[in-house]
């Protein structure tokens, strides 16, 4: 399993998932999103909202359903075109963008959205995959979404709330945070997620310095 970002190639390698940043602006494109939609960000006294995370990423405003559909009509199109590029499924980022939204947003409104997404997905043939938000994930896997991928549950030990609702858990774990000693006692562990890999925290590749990926079955 690949995950690359929608606007690459599949690697062709097995199985291939594409990464749309669904509920946030990617930073290349904020300025130009919030000229042309500032409608559908959620907007403070000092402009749209940031991600304090990264701050060059702009919430979208999940907060209606008028917005969610006309966020559906943007977004759509990027799931589709996922399809169309010979993926297998796609991982839509940044489900929990309520809890960074200072009250603007919930769960509900972020799960709503979700759902539409996850119709859009499957009529284009594609799986999707719940990223991150482990208190979601039996209300996303009930609404139809097929696996999930998480970053750190063993960290934040949320890989059992994943696992409780899905068949299939990705769990990506990072040398910064658990570490080499940490990854292989977690590999000992016969109750972690059956796909789990050790990355760098900048997913660098083979030619870079610091470039980290193990498995369990390394």
């Amino acid at each position: 399993m690949v995950v690359r970002d929608r606007t690459a190639e599949p690697a062709d390698l097995g199985y291939d998932v594409c990464y749309v940043n669904g509920f946030q602006t990617q930073p290349q494109d904020s300025a130009a999103f919030a000229a042309d939609h500032p409608e559908l960000l959620v907007q403070t006294g000092d402009g749209p909202l940031a991600d304090p995370g990264w701050p060059d990423e702009l919430l979208f405003d999940t907060s209606t359903a008028a917005k969610r559909q006309a966020l559906v009509e943007l977004v759509g199109p990027w799931v589709e075109g996922c399809a169309d590029d010979g993926y297998d499924a796609v991982e839509v980022d940044n489900l929990d963008s309520w809890t960074r939204s200072g009250g603007a947003l919930s769960a509900d409104d972020d799960a709503a959205l979700a759902v539409a997404y996850a119709e859009v997905a499957h009529r284009a043939g594609l799986a999707i995959a719940q990223k991150n938000t482990p208190e979601l994930a039996g209300r996303l896997r009930e609404a139809g979404f097929d696996f999930a991928v998480a970053e750190s549950c063993a960290v934040f030990d949320e890989c059992d709330a994943y696992l409780a609702h899905y068949p299939v858990l990705l769990d990506v774990e990072y040398t910064d945070e658990l570490g080499a000693d940490g990854f292989a006692e977690l590999c000992r562990d016969s109750d972690r997620p059956p796909q789990v890999v050790l990355r760098d925290q900048d997913l660098l590749t083979p030619d870079d310095d610091g470039y980290a990926f193990e498995t369990c079955g390394d």
